[in-house]
Protein backbone atom coordinates (compact mmCIF):
# COMPACT_ATOMS: atom_id res chain seq x y z
CA UNK A 1 0.00 0.00 0.00
CA UNK A 2 1.28 3.48 -0.85
CA UNK A 3 0.12 6.98 -0.07
CA UNK A 4 0.31 9.95 -2.40
CA UNK A 5 -0.93 12.59 0.00
CA UNK A 6 -0.51 13.36 3.69
CA UNK A 7 -3.32 15.18 5.40
CA UNK A 8 -2.65 17.93 7.88
CA UNK A 9 -4.33 17.70 11.26
CA UNK A 10 -3.09 20.10 13.90
CA UNK A 11 -5.18 18.35 16.55
CA UNK A 12 -2.83 15.37 16.35
CA UNK A 13 0.92 15.24 17.05
CA UNK A 14 2.95 16.61 14.18
CA UNK A 15 5.04 13.47 14.44
CA UNK A 16 4.72 10.34 16.54
CA UNK A 17 7.27 7.54 16.82
CA UNK A 18 6.30 4.22 18.37
CA UNK A 19 8.74 1.44 19.26
CA UNK A 20 11.15 2.39 16.50
CA UNK A 21 14.16 0.12 16.11
CA UNK A 22 17.15 0.02 13.80
CA UNK A 23 19.70 -2.77 13.54
CA UNK A 24 22.81 -2.57 11.39
CA UNK A 25 24.29 -5.83 10.19
CA UNK A 26 23.17 -9.31 11.13
CA UNK A 27 24.14 -12.30 13.20
CA UNK A 28 27.02 -11.91 15.63
CA UNK A 29 28.03 -8.58 14.05
CA UNK A 30 24.58 -6.97 14.41
CA UNK A 31 24.45 -3.61 16.18
CA UNK A 32 21.11 -2.37 17.52
CA UNK A 33 21.34 1.40 17.13
CA UNK A 34 17.73 2.10 18.17
CA UNK A 35 15.83 0.06 20.75
CA UNK A 36 12.03 0.57 20.73
CA UNK A 37 12.30 4.37 20.69
CA UNK A 38 9.05 6.30 21.17
CA UNK A 39 8.47 10.07 21.04
CA UNK A 40 5.79 12.59 20.14
CA UNK A 41 6.06 16.25 19.15
CA UNK A 42 3.10 18.62 18.87
CA UNK A 43 2.58 21.33 16.22
CA UNK A 44 4.37 24.50 17.32
CA UNK A 45 6.61 22.65 19.80
CA UNK A 46 10.42 22.67 19.89
CA UNK A 47 12.06 19.71 21.63
CA UNK A 48 15.69 18.85 22.18
CA UNK A 49 17.35 15.55 21.32
CA UNK A 50 20.55 14.97 23.27
CA UNK A 51 23.04 12.17 23.47
CA UNK A 52 26.76 11.41 23.22
CA UNK A 53 28.42 10.36 19.97
CA UNK A 54 27.33 6.89 18.97
CA UNK A 55 24.20 7.01 21.13
CA UNK A 56 21.77 6.60 18.23
CA UNK A 57 20.53 10.16 17.78
CA UNK A 58 21.81 10.46 14.20
CA UNK A 59 20.18 7.13 13.35
CA UNK A 60 16.90 8.34 14.87
CA UNK A 61 17.06 11.61 12.93
CA UNK A 62 17.76 9.78 9.67
CA UNK A 63 14.82 7.45 10.25
CA UNK A 64 12.54 10.41 10.96
CA UNK A 65 13.84 12.12 7.83
CA UNK A 66 13.05 9.06 5.68
CA UNK A 67 16.73 8.79 4.80
CA UNK A 68 17.32 5.27 6.14
CA UNK A 69 14.95 2.36 6.73
CA UNK A 70 13.97 1.50 10.31
CA UNK A 71 14.05 -2.19 11.21
CA UNK A 72 10.69 -1.98 12.96
CA UNK A 73 8.18 0.24 14.66
CA UNK A 74 5.89 2.98 13.42
CA UNK A 75 6.25 6.62 12.32
CA UNK A 76 3.16 8.79 11.95
CA UNK A 77 3.10 12.28 10.45
CA UNK A 78 -0.10 14.09 11.35
CA UNK A 79 -2.84 11.53 10.82
CA UNK A 80 -0.93 9.40 8.31
CA UNK A 81 1.33 6.41 8.86
CA UNK A 82 4.66 6.86 7.08
CA UNK A 83 6.37 3.70 8.23
CA UNK A 84 4.96 0.42 9.52
CA UNK A 85 6.26 -2.87 8.13
CA UNK A 86 7.93 -0.76 5.46
CA UNK A 87 7.40 2.72 4.07
CA UNK A 88 3.79 3.56 3.29
CA UNK A 89 4.64 6.57 1.10
CA UNK A 90 5.20 6.04 -2.60
CA UNK A 91 7.93 8.67 -3.13
CA UNK A 92 10.29 9.33 -0.23
CA UNK A 93 12.15 12.04 -2.11
CA UNK A 94 8.88 13.93 -2.49
CA UNK A 95 8.16 13.29 1.19
CA UNK A 96 11.45 14.86 2.23
CA UNK A 97 11.01 17.75 -0.19
CA UNK A 98 7.40 18.58 0.62
CA UNK A 99 6.77 17.50 4.20
CA UNK A 100 10.03 17.54 6.15
CA UNK A 101 12.27 20.56 6.63
CA UNK A 102 15.99 20.16 7.34
CA UNK A 103 18.39 22.56 9.03
CA UNK A 104 22.06 21.61 9.31
CA UNK A 105 25.17 22.81 11.12
CA UNK A 106 26.05 24.87 8.06
CA UNK A 107 23.58 26.62 5.76
CA UNK A 108 24.54 24.73 2.56
CA UNK A 109 23.05 27.46 0.39
CA UNK A 110 23.51 27.48 -3.39
CA UNK A 111 26.29 30.04 -4.01
CA UNK A 112 25.27 31.18 -7.51
CA UNK A 113 21.72 32.05 -6.35
CA UNK A 114 20.66 35.01 -4.25
CA UNK A 115 18.84 34.64 -0.94
CA UNK A 116 15.36 34.78 -2.46
CA UNK A 117 16.20 32.19 -5.11
CA UNK A 118 17.61 29.83 -2.47
CA UNK A 119 14.26 29.89 -0.69
CA UNK A 120 12.04 29.83 -3.77
CA UNK A 121 13.69 26.79 -5.34
CA UNK A 122 11.90 24.28 -3.08
CA UNK A 123 8.35 25.51 -3.82
CA UNK A 124 9.25 25.52 -7.52
CA UNK A 125 10.48 21.92 -7.30
CA UNK A 126 7.17 21.14 -5.59
CA UNK A 127 5.38 22.39 -8.70
CA UNK A 128 4.40 25.89 -7.64
CA UNK A 129 4.58 28.69 -10.19
CA UNK A 130 7.47 31.13 -10.06
CA UNK A 131 5.08 33.80 -8.79
CA UNK A 132 3.86 31.58 -5.96
CA UNK A 133 7.38 30.47 -5.03
CA UNK A 134 8.79 33.99 -4.97
CA UNK A 135 5.79 35.22 -3.00
CA UNK A 136 6.45 32.54 -0.38
CA UNK A 137 10.14 33.47 -0.28
CA UNK A 138 9.30 37.15 0.18
CA UNK A 139 6.88 36.25 2.98
CA UNK A 140 9.56 34.29 4.85
CA UNK A 141 12.22 36.95 4.33
CA UNK A 142 9.82 39.41 5.93
CA UNK A 143 8.99 37.09 8.85
CA UNK A 144 12.71 36.53 9.45
CA UNK A 145 13.43 40.27 9.18
CA UNK A 146 15.87 40.07 6.25
CA UNK A 147 13.74 41.41 3.41
CA UNK A 148 16.43 43.91 2.44
CA UNK A 149 18.90 41.05 1.85
CA UNK A 150 16.69 39.15 -0.59
CA UNK A 151 18.74 40.06 -3.66
CA UNK A 152 22.11 39.52 -1.97
CA UNK A 153 24.40 36.73 -3.09
CA UNK A 154 25.34 34.17 -0.48
CA UNK A 155 28.91 35.44 -0.12
CA UNK A 156 27.50 38.88 0.66
CA UNK A 157 25.50 37.62 3.65
CA UNK A 158 26.81 37.41 7.19
CA UNK A 159 26.85 34.05 8.96
CA UNK A 160 23.71 34.95 10.86
CA UNK A 161 21.92 36.06 7.69
CA UNK A 162 22.88 32.84 5.93
CA UNK A 163 21.43 30.84 8.83
CA UNK A 164 18.18 32.79 8.56
CA UNK A 165 17.98 32.04 4.85
CA UNK A 166 18.58 28.36 5.63
CA UNK A 167 15.73 28.45 8.16
CA UNK A 168 13.48 30.15 5.60
CA UNK A 169 14.35 27.46 3.05
CA UNK A 170 13.42 24.75 5.57
CA UNK A 171 10.04 26.46 6.08
CA UNK A 172 9.38 27.19 2.40
CA UNK A 173 7.03 24.25 1.74
CA UNK A 174 5.23 24.60 5.08
CA UNK A 175 6.44 21.28 6.50
CA UNK A 176 4.73 20.02 9.65
CA UNK A 177 8.11 18.93 11.03
CA UNK A 178 11.64 20.35 10.87
CA UNK A 179 14.70 18.31 11.83
CA UNK A 180 17.54 20.57 12.96
CA UNK A 181 20.90 18.79 13.24
CA UNK A 182 23.26 20.77 15.49
CA UNK A 183 22.07 24.13 14.09
CA UNK A 184 24.06 26.13 16.66
CA UNK A 185 27.31 24.12 16.53
CA UNK A 186 29.40 26.68 14.59
CA UNK A 187 28.03 29.72 16.48
CA UNK A 188 29.14 31.59 19.57
CA UNK A 189 26.83 31.44 22.58
CA UNK A 190 24.99 34.69 21.83
CA UNK A 191 24.32 33.81 18.19
CA UNK A 192 23.37 30.26 19.18
CA UNK A 193 20.76 31.59 21.58
CA UNK A 194 19.46 33.98 18.93
CA UNK A 195 19.00 31.09 16.50
CA UNK A 196 17.13 29.08 19.13
CA UNK A 197 14.88 32.04 19.90
CA UNK A 198 14.17 32.37 16.19
CA UNK A 199 13.30 28.67 15.89
CA UNK A 200 10.90 28.94 18.83
CA UNK A 201 9.25 32.01 17.29
CA UNK A 202 8.86 30.28 13.91
CA UNK A 203 7.46 27.13 15.53
CA UNK A 204 4.86 29.10 17.44
CA UNK A 205 3.92 31.38 14.56
CA UNK A 206 3.75 28.72 11.84
CA UNK A 207 2.72 25.75 14.03
CA UNK A 208 5.70 23.74 12.86
CA UNK A 209 7.16 21.07 15.15
CA UNK A 210 10.95 21.23 15.46
CA UNK A 211 13.34 18.58 16.77
CA UNK A 212 16.77 20.00 17.60
CA UNK A 213 19.73 17.65 17.92
CA UNK A 214 22.39 19.33 20.01
CA UNK A 215 25.52 18.94 22.11
CA UNK A 216 25.37 22.61 23.13
CA UNK A 217 24.87 22.76 26.90
CA UNK A 218 24.18 26.52 26.69
CA UNK A 219 20.91 26.10 24.81
CA UNK A 220 19.53 23.15 26.79
CA UNK A 221 17.71 25.40 29.33
CA UNK A 222 15.42 26.78 26.56
CA UNK A 223 13.66 23.45 25.99
CA UNK A 224 10.46 22.64 27.85
CA UNK A 225 10.84 19.00 26.84
CA UNK A 226 13.94 16.94 26.10
CA UNK A 227 14.67 13.49 24.82
CA UNK A 228 17.97 11.90 25.82
CA UNK A 229 19.31 8.87 24.03
CA UNK A 230 22.06 6.52 25.13
CA UNK A 231 22.95 3.14 23.64
CA UNK A 232 19.87 3.37 21.43
CA UNK A 233 17.44 3.83 24.35
CA UNK A 234 15.34 7.03 24.32
CA UNK A 235 14.07 8.73 27.50
CA UNK A 236 11.83 11.79 27.83
CA UNK A 237 12.63 14.52 30.36
CA UNK A 238 10.97 17.76 31.43
CA UNK A 239 13.17 20.72 30.56
CA UNK A 240 13.57 24.10 32.21
CA UNK A 241 11.93 26.12 29.43
CA UNK A 242 13.63 29.29 30.69
CA UNK A 243 12.92 32.65 29.05
CA UNK A 244 15.40 33.77 26.43
CA UNK A 245 15.88 37.19 27.94
CA UNK A 246 17.21 35.50 31.07
CA UNK A 247 19.75 33.55 29.02
CA UNK A 248 20.95 36.05 26.42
Amino acid sequence: MTKTHISEDTMKPAIRVENLSKTYGSGSSAVQALKNASMSVQPGEVVGLLGPSGSGKTTLLQCLGAIIDPSGGRITLGGDVLFENGWQYSDRRALRRDRIGFIFQRPYLIPFMDATENIAILPMLQGQTNKQAYSRAAELLDILDITERGSARIEELSGGEQQRVAIARALANRPPIILADEPTAPLDSHRAMSVMQLLHEMAEKLKTAIIVVTHDENIIPVFKRLYRIRDGVLHEETGEGRAFDALL
